[in-house]
């Protein structure tokens, strides 16, 4: 598995970051080391920790979410991923917001899920910059895994799937580190595996996990592995 993503959360409501800090450290890729509740602190942070992604609030007491990606430094800038996650949804703030290179954007409130589909694109932007590194030449793929955000992929999980639950699924098929079957994912969540089987093949659908069929005597086995 690759490093941790160093992560610092921007939110003005102390509660609120708590609930949002949970639910990045809940994510396998991740990790929280810096929280900071107004603009000036988020600078100092950001500048100070130079962390990988920031979890941006724009209604700060002392200036804006916004202003902040302003005030740090072009360098550190340049190689920061922003998920916005904010009140704001007027078209300013929008177009403001993406002017500035944010390309992954929240709008309060949103579910658990909805957050760890923005966190699982940013991984595997990060993880196609570490397989590019070394100055050659990026194909088609390789440019559009980097540069565009698939955020708006997310979608609520079919009839009859609990968004709680397919949580938990993707959390213990990341845990696992290795590819697992539908029976032995239900062992570990504690559910049917008729039931397990059908959260993996919807994360197989959405991106967030590989399907491999492992053939042996009898009918191949299918085993998943998250994609992130």
């Amino acid at each position: 598995m690759s490093a941790q993503l160093r992560v610092v959360i921007v939110e003005d409501d102390p509660g609120v970051a708590l609930i949002n800090r949970e639910f990045v450290a809940s994510h396998a890729g991740f990790t929280v080391v810096g929280e900071a509740h107004s603009g000036t602190e988020a600078v100092g942070l950001i500048e100070s920790l130079r962390p990988d992604v920031v979890l941006l609030d724009f209604y700060l007491p002392d200036f804006s979410g916004l202003e902040v990606l302003d005030r740090i430094s072009r360098d550190r800038g340049s190689n920061l991923e922003v998920i916005a996650v904010t009140a704001a949804r007027d078209l300013d703030s929008v177009r403001e917001a993406r002017a500035r290179g944010v390309r992954h954007y929240l709008v309060k409130p949103f579910m658990a899920s909805a957050l760890f589909e923005r966190l699982d694109e940013v991984a595997r932007q990060y993880d196609t910059v570490r397989r590019t590194s070394g100055g050659r030449l990026l194909d088609q793929r390789s440019v559009d895994a980097i540069i565009a955000s698939t955020g708006a992929r997310y979608a609520p999980p079919p009839k009859g799937l609990s968004d709680v639950t397919l949580q938990r699924v993707h959390l213990a098929l990341q845990a696992a580190g290795t590819d697992l079957s539908a029976a032995e994912l239900a062992e570990r969540v504690g559910m049917s595996r008729v039931g397990a089987r059908r959260y993996l093949e919807h994360l197989v659908d959405v991106g967030r996990a590989t399907l491999t069929p492992r053939y042996g005597a009898g009918r191949p086995e299918n085993r998943y592995r998250s994609a992130s």
